[in-house]
């Protein structure tokens, strides 16, 4: 008999939840749950990076941004519509990523979380001194457009709401089965043990680089969606902070899609919650992210240890880690 899974009921009780919300609360906590979407979705493009590769990236609201101003130059500039800049905010900030991690991925630990700190504080000086005279400077880009589907102008709170939650969950289905893919076992398998995945075949440094460059082509598509709600963006929305947070979100979800879903509840929706309590909040929120990281440091919801037929690897004298081994073949040829 299988033990009981709780994530089934609670996913399930969850896509309800997040169907009815609309039509159960006000405008004011409708623009709260549009905020927690867009965190959650900038939190499953790190979680590629870093609860899958194990890559300490701390720089992530960079690529953020790169999709954002992205987006609003070719739309404020060149007048493209919305959801045609989507595409092509993911490829700059994919290829920024490319360009910036490709002579960091080797480093490890500390010393790589330093140096993607500095990447979103050159991105946010870069915007600042109004890079090409087209970034704005201070001021930013304003009147950017709302975006429309079928000639269907999307503008209001609601509207936003689905627009945010659906991009939500094509991400959790396309992130889960990269997640239950050879190339997602390979990722985890470098998290676990680096050292040992080189030496079963796996080009570590390839694989790491993908998911760098991945979770940066979400980030960005993110930033179109952020850019399109605000209708104007400034480098100040961008900081070191934002960066923080997407972090912090990850860790606490332990680095499963769910977890994901729930830590971005908590950390942008608790704050919310605990409002009437003016001053004391982030005192009381601060406290309750110690406990949890006291007593349940694997995170709220951490992914299900995979299981590998290993019995009838070895019946076929198949290593287990063989099929691993020809990802990365695959991968490089």
């Amino acid at each position: 008999m299988k033990p009981f899974d709780i994530r089934q009921p609670l996913s399930a009780g969850l896509a309800l939840l997040l169907l009815i919300l609309p039509f159960i609360c006000n405008a004011y906590w409708l623009d709260v749950c549009v905020s927690i979407g867009l965190y959650a979705l900038l939190a499953l493009s790190l979680n590629v990076i870093l609860g899958q590769a194990g890559i300490f990236h701390m720089g992530h609201a960079a690529f953020f941004a790169v999709g954002a101003y992205t987006t609003a130059i070719l739309n404020t500039s060149f007048q493209w519509p919305i959801l045609w800049t989507m595409p092509f905010a993911g490829a700059v900030a994919a290829l920024f990523a490319l360009i910036v991690a490709r002579p960091i991925i080797h480093l490890r630990g500390d010393y790589l979380l330093i140096v993607t700190i500095g990447i979103v504080e050159i991105v946010r000086i870069a915007l600042l001194n109004d890079v090409g005279g087209l970034t704005g400077g201070s001021n930013g880009i304003f009147g950017i457009s709302r975006p429309t589907i079928f000639g269907f102008r999307i503008a209001k709170g609601t509207q936003f709401y689905y627009l945010v939650w659906g991009m939500v969950g094509v991400s959790l289905l396309l992130f889960h089965s990269l997640w239950r893919s050879r190339f997602g076992r390979a990722l985890n398998y470098i998290k676990e043990d680096d050292i040992a995945a080189e030496g079963s075949g796996i080009h570590v440094s390839h694989y790491k680089l993908v998911a760098f460059v991945l979770g940066a082509f979400w980030a960005g598509m993110a930033g179109t969606v952020y850019a399109a709600k605000m209708t104007t963006i400034a480098p100040e929305s961008f900081n070191f902070l934002e960066s923080v947070i997407i972090f912090a979100v990850v860790i606490l979800s332990g680095g499963s899609h769910l977890g994901v879903l729930i830590s971005a509840f908590l950390f942008i929706g608790l704050p919310e919650l605990l409002r009437e309590f003016s001053n004391a909040r982030m005192l009381i929120f601060g406290f309750a992210m110690m406990a949890m990281m006291i007593w349940r440091p694997q995170g709220i919801l951490p992914p299900r240890h995979r299981r590998y037929n290993t019995a009838g690897s070895l019946a076929k004298g198949t290593p287990p880690t063989a099929e691993l081994a020809s990802t990365s073949k695959e991968g490089t040829a």
